[in-house]
């Protein structure tokens, strides 16, 4: 179980790695900039300047051209929006530590706090409010239009993007393999032309087992998800026992709950006969009974049963389904971020939980599938990252973990920025030296990922021990997501097979293809 400390200072870790990400990023795409680099420290007037030969300290350290630059002239749209970003990001922390210190000692008057992290004190106190979830970002933030920017947030699925696997199918010689040209929708096509999931028309969900089965939820789901309060279970499943399981959010909850619990128990579905019916299906079947009453309600419990009927989807390879719930998760999203005052404190947290997993199973759904975008995203600036459930009596509890969850977030948030920065469709190639930064920095970012990760579900890099369910999980997003950061190097090659005689682009090729492999290292285990 997660122990209250750990959770705390791995939070406040994300949102400084967030905070190093955003300058060190900055650094990476001025650096073309700076050997033309614009002055604005002169004071003195044109007129008075020798063009020829005065340079100011900076342009002499940088070897740049001078180019002299009236004050007052307004930032450019990229340094607005690092500086927005970072304003936005300081808050963040600035309001959680503040909530910290409430937290830590409620009769004791919170401090003025300064905006440098170098202002802070090591005192007992500053220690216990550097360690605070950011959920309560929800009641300190508003949506003040940080959702509704124009400028891009590189941390979000693009919309336009080549980033999908089929994309390889249209590189040059691969190509020449395929027999037709490539549809870019092919399947989505494909997935709307299966037939529709065969539930029972009377299901019989098996109450013998409910112990084993929820059991089973809270062990191996609920670490990936986390939008199931275990504290409280006992009252949702009485609350659906008093009505029969046959109405109400609390009943299409449990229903849903012991259908993952049950999938979970049986293994991957993969290994089950192609023609026996799915671990769990009367379970979902009842509950899909309840979810049309549920699809017109614009409220938490509604949007836990959306989230929780697309995990399940999920877990029967349906993709497309799955999206129609997030979809609908994400529409009743938006419409209660819109107005967060109306959320009752008890459920503020589990609604940055139900968030998130929106936001994390659109963005895988994107990464492969050309599908609408819902939207939600424009709510991430407005919402805090998780913390822990408050329990019954409103304390705090270590009962849920957030590490999965957690590490989810940040490399579900790098993999978007690998899109963006790599994969976005554009007229024209980046330039090789430029590439060479970009994925040496998104490199770079992948590893202080690793490096953060807890102990407890940190994976082996060398060796092919099978580890646990999350383990395994996270491995192979790591190397997929550095096998996408390095593919650009392949595509040079396969464009032109000169491109390998560079050493930089040979060692590139090497790590991408590296990393494919140990994609398949014991692929048994997965």
């Amino acid at each position: 179980m997660l122990h209250p400390g750990v959770w705390l200072t791995n939070h406040l870790t994300i949102l400084e790695s967030e905070l190093l990400s955003l300058v060190r990023f900055a650094e990476v795409v001025n650096h073309d900039a700076m050997e033309e680099n614009v002055c604005r420290t002169w004071s003195t007037p044109l007129s008075q300047l020798t063009i020829c030969a005065a340079k100011c300290k900076l342009c002499v350290e940088l070897n740049a051209r001078c180019v002299y630059r009236e004050p007052g002239i307004k930032l450019d749209a990229g340094d607005k929006l690092i500086l927005e970003r970072l304003a936005h990001l300081e808050d963040m922390l600035q309001s959680a530590m503040t909530s910290a210190q409430l937290n830590v000692n409620p009769t004791k008057p919170v401090a003025h706090m300064g905006t440098s992290p170098a202002a802070s004190t090591s005192t007992a106190d500053d220690t216990s409010a550097r360690r605070i979830s950011c959920s309560v970002a929800l009641e300190n933030n508003r949506l003040n239009g940080l959702g509704t920017w124009d400028s891009v947030n590189i941390s979000t699925m693009p919309k336009g993007h080549t980033t999908p696997a089929l994309n390889l199918l249209q590189w040059p010689l691969i190509r020449d393999l395929v027999s037709q040209p490539l549809d870019p929708q092919v399947l989505v096509e494909l997935e709307m032309s299966r037939p529709p999931v065969n539930l029972p028309h009377f299901p019989r969900p098996d109450m013998a087992n409910t112990a084993v089965y929820a059991s089973s939820y809270f062990d191996l789901v609920n670490v990936w998800y986390a939008c199931v309060n275990p504290n409280a279970w006992p009252k949702h499943y009485h609350e659906a026992t008093s009505v029969g399981f046959i109405q109400g959010a609390d009943s299409c909850l449990v229903m849903l709950v012991l259908a993952l619990g049950a999938a979970a128990h049986g293994g991957s579905i993969s290994r089950h006969p192609h023609n026996a019916e799915p671990r769990g299906i009367d379970y979902f079947a009842s509950a899909w009974k309840i979810i049309p009453n549920l699809a017109i309600r614009n409220d938490i419990p509604a949007i836990q049963c959306h989230i929780l009927a697309a995990a399940y989807l999920f877990y029967l390879v349906r993709p497309l389904e799955a999206w129609n719930m997030i979809t609908v998760a994400s529409t009743k999203l938006q419409l209660v971020l819109a107005v967060p005052d109306r959320v009752p404190i008890s459920q503020r947290e589990l609604l940055v939980r139900l968030f998130w997993d929106t936001l994390l199973a659109e963005s895988d759904l994107l990464a492969e599938l050309e599908l609408p975008h819902s939207g939600v995203v424009n709510f991430e600036d407005a919402v805090g990252l998780p913390g822990p459930f408050p329990d019954v009596e409103g304390e705090y509890t270590s009962k849920d973990e957030l590490w999965y969850f957690l590490a989810e977030i940040a490399l579900r948030r790098l993999l978007n920025r690998v899109s963006h920065l790599l994969y976005v469709k554009t007229p024209t190639t980046v330039p090789t030296s430029k590439l060479a930064r970009v994925t040496a920095e998104l490199d770079f970012q992948l590893s202080q990922w690793y490096e953060g990760l807890p102990r407890p579900i940190k994976f082996s890099m060398t060796t092919l021990s099978a580890g646990s369910p999350g383990q395994i999980c996270l491995r192979l997003r790591y190397f997929a997501c550095r096998t996408i950061i390095f593919r650009p190097y392949v595509f040079a090659v396969l464009s032109d097979e000169n491109a390998i005689a560079d050493p930089v682009v040979k060692e590139n090729c090497r790590k991408c293809l590296e990393a494919c492999l140990r994609q398949i290292d014991n692929v048994s285990a997965q």
